[in-house]
């Protein structure tokens, strides 16, 4: 007696669900968004720089003007006078 057995069901799921579809790829298009987000991310991170940096400047001149020192603002002074 000779029993057929059915082959046991795949470990994962069909993969078809993650291929592409008819549409071509347009692959300018996807550069181009990707050069937009990478100028906005870095824009971010360069006015997240400029506003701790900000915020560092002011802690430090309240902390001199609270210590009760005189002077804080610093004075710029260029070598060539005259």
């Amino acid at each position: 007696m000779v029993t057929s057995r059915a082959p046991p069901p795949p470990a994962v799921d069909d993969l078809a669900k993650y291929e592409r579809g008819e549409n071509p790829d347009d692959y300018r298009h996807r550069m181009v968004v990707n050069v937009v987000a990478f100028v906005f991310v870095i824009a971010l991170i360069a006015a997240g720089l400029w506003l701790a940096d900000t915020m560092a400047a002011m802690r430090k001149n309240q902390d001199c003007v609270l210590s009760g020192r005189r002077g804080c603002t610093p004075v710029e002074v260029t070598k060539d006078r005259w």
